[in-house]
């Protein structure tokens, strides 16, 4: 997942709690203390949605359980949002090719279970990551999506995940 476009700010790292969240967000968190753990007073956009997605600046959107009504799921930019990696290998703006291969490699590797969604984009249901792509420029790109373990559990919210919207 060596080949990247390059931007000019440097991108924020986060880490991934594997089945607790990523970053500063964790799952079940309310919407106020999602935008409190990213310092800001409010999402830049409210899309709503049957996931009630909220975009925040910086490439993250999130996805709130209607069951709960907490965080359930985050989306990060391929290219503007917040860098995170799996065992040194970044997640974001690689070729997807690379990036479902390596995630097959890993999941071989460290006997974690592994899911091809409707959409084609393959995840690692027990580390909560799924890895799919975003078309940047004339190029596809991954891009991580971070959910709660008990989404990947259930056949309905395994088959029904958001998507993020991303301009194709």
């Amino acid at each position: 997942m060596n080949d990247r476009i390059s931007v000019a700010r440097e991108r924020e790292t986060w880490e991934l709690l594997p089945a607790v969240g990523v970053g500063p967000l964790r799952f079940e968190m309310s919407a106020a203390e999602v935008s409190g753990a990213l310092r800001v007073p409010e999402p830049r956009e409210r899309v709503g949605g049957p996931y009630s997605q909220e975009n925040f600046a910086g490439g993250v959107r999130v996805f709130y359980d209607p069951e709960t009504g907490g965080l359930a799921c985050v989306a990060l930019d391929a290219v503007l949002g917040p860098q995170v990696f799996l065992a040194g290998v970044p997640l974001a703006g690689g070729d997807p090719g690379r990036g479902q291969e390596f995630l097959l490699e890993y999941a071989g590797e460290h006997g974690h279970w592994i899911l091809f969604t409707p959409d084609g984009s393959l995840a690692l249901t027990d580390v909560g990551v799924l890895l799919r792509d975003q078309k940047v420029g004339g190029v596809r790109l991954t891009r991580p999506v971070f959910v709660k373990e008990e989404w990947f559990e259930s056949q309905y919210y395994r088959d029904h995940l958001p998507l993020e919207h991303v301009t194709d």
